[in-house]
C-alpha cells in the first residue's frame, strides 16, 4: 500500500514556501499540502495540551485533515494525544524546529511514534543575523539612524560622522556563551573579522573549541575577557536571568551585548541598568519580553539598544532547509532504514527505525511537551 504523507504548513511556513522540498517523494507516496490558521483565542483544555507551546493552530484544525496518514508534518501545529489518536495510521511525525515544543513528544514515544526534528535547520541565519548586531554595535548605527530619523541633519560635512565614533571588530575579544549549531557558525563568521573568540559551554569539550580557534573560557573568565558579549545557550531552569546584575558587574565597561538566542537568559532591569550606567556600551536582541501595548519597550529608551522582532530564522532559506531535512527523514522511513533525528530515540526499534506497529495506550494519557530550544 503506497504511503500518505499529510504535509501541514500554517501561518509562518506555508505549505506552498516548502512544497519542491517533498517532490522527490511524491514519485513513492501520496502527498497531501494544506495550511492550517493561526491559532484565535484557542484555549488548551487537556493536560497534553496545556503542555504545549509556541502553538500556530490547534489540534482540531490537524485532526479534521489527518485520516488515514502514516507521516505528518508539521511547524507550529498543536500535536496533543487526541491528534495522535485520531489516526490509526500515522507512524511518524516530523516537527520542522529543533525544539519541537508544540508537540507531545512524550505522548508520542508511549505509542511508538517517533517524532523527527529539524536542530540547526535556522543556525546560518541566526549566526548572520549575530554578526550584522555586531557590527551595527560596534559603529553606533541605531544611535545613528535615530539622529537620522527623529529629524537631524546629514550629508552636510564631510567631518560629520566625528560624532559617531565607533570601534572596529578586529582585534576585539568576542565571548560565546553557548557553542552549538549557532555559536559555532557565528565563531567562523566573526574569525573572519580577525575577532579574537572566547567560548563558554561546559557541554562542548574543550579541545574541540580550541580546534577551531576559539578559546575556551568559564563564565566569569569571559565576562571579564570580552569587549562584546553572544548569547547562543538554550533556556533551562539553570541559566534563567544568566545576564544579571552580578554578571554585568563583572564586565568590561562598554562592552557590547547580543541576544538571540532566548529572553530568559537577561535580566531585563539588570540591563536596563548597565546600560544608564555606560557598562554596556550597546545591545541588541532579536528575543525580548513583549512590548507593552500603550507606549515603547522600556529597553528602546536607551539609544544604544537595537530590538528587533524575532527575526533570526525568518529566511526563506531557513524554511527550505527545515523542510528538507525533514523530507530526507520520511525518506528513510519509506525505505525502512534508521532515521537520523529525533526528539526521543526511545520511540524507535533498537537499530534506530521506525517500529511496524505502534503501540496502544490509553486515550486519556497525556505527558508535558519536551522543553524548549533554539529553533
Amino acid at each position: 500500500m503506497t504511503s500518505r504523507i499529510l504535509v501541514l504548513g500554517d501561518s509562518f511556513c506555508r505549505s506552498s514556501a516548502i512544497r519542491d522540498a517533498f517532490a522527490e517523494l511524491e514519485t513513492a507516496a501520496d502527498v497531501t499540502y494544506a495550511d492550517v490558521g493561526e491559532v484565535s483565542g484557542w484555549t488548551p483544555t487537556t493536560p497534553s495540551e496545556r503542555g504545549l507551546r509556541e502553538v500556530l493552530a490547534g489540534p482540531d484544525e490537524v485532526i479534521e485533515r489527518l485520516a488515514d496518514h502514516d507521516v505528518l508534518v508539521v511547524q507550529g501545529a498543536a500535536i496533543s494525544d487526541a491528534v495522535l489518536d485520531a489516526d490509526a495510521a500515522l507512524r511518524l511525525v516530523c516537527c520542522m524546529r529543533g525544539g519541537p515544543v508544540n508537540v507531545d513528544v512524550a505522548a508520542a514515544t508511549a505509542r511508538g511514534i517517533p517524532v523527527a526534528i529539524t536542530p540547526g535547520k535556522n543556525a546560518d541565519a541566526v549566526a548572520e543575523l549575530t554578526i550584522a548586531f555586531l557590527v551595527m554595535l560596534a559603529r553606533r548605527l541605531p544611535e545613528v539612524i535615530r539622529h537620522i530619523e527623529g529629524g537631524g541633519q546629514f550629508g552636510h560635512d564631510n567631518f560629520e560622522g566625528a560624532r559617531w565614533f565607533g570601534r572596529d571588530l578586529a582585534g576585539r575579544t568576542l565571548g560565546l556563551v553557548g557553542y552549538g549549531q549557532v555559536g559555532r557558525r557565528v565563531a567562523r563568521r566573526a574569525l573572519a573579522f580577525e575577532m579574537p573568540i572566547l567560548v563558554f559551554d561546559p557541554f562542548v569539550d574543550p579541545a574541540v573549541i580550541a580546534a577551531d580557534g576559539a578559546t575556551p573560557a568559564d563564565l566569569d573568565g569571559l565576562l571579564v575577557g570580552s569587549d562584546a558579549i553572544s548569547l547562543h545557550a538554550r533556556a533551562t531552569g539553570d541559566n534563567h536571568g544568566l545576564i544579571g546584575r552580578e554578571a554585568i558587574g563583572r564586565m568590561r565597561d562598554g562592552v557590547l551585548l547580543v541576544n538571540t538566542a532566548r529572553d530568559s537568559l537577561l535580566d531585563e532591569a539588570a540591563v536596563a541598568e548597565g546600560l544608564a550606567a555606560g557598562r554596556i556600551g550597546g545591545l541588541a536582541v532579536d528575543v525580548v519580553s513583549p512590548s507593552p501595548e500603550v507606549g515603547r519597550h522600556p529597553l528602546l529608551r536607551f539609544p544604544n539598544v537595537l530590538v528587533t522582532t524575532h527575526i533570526g530564522g525568518a529566511t526563506v532559506e531557513t524554511l527550505r532547509h527545515g523542510a528538507e531535512m525533514a523530507a530526507a527523514e520520511i525518506g528513510r522511513f519509506l525505505r525502512g532504514d534508521p532515521l537520523g533525528n529525533v526528539a526521543d530515540r526511545n520511540a524507535l526499534t533498537e537499530d534506530g527505525r521506525v517500529p511496524e506497529r505502534r503501540r496502544d495506550v490509553p486515550q486519556t494519557s497525556a505527558s508535558p511537551a519536551t522543553p524548549a530550544s533554539h529553533a
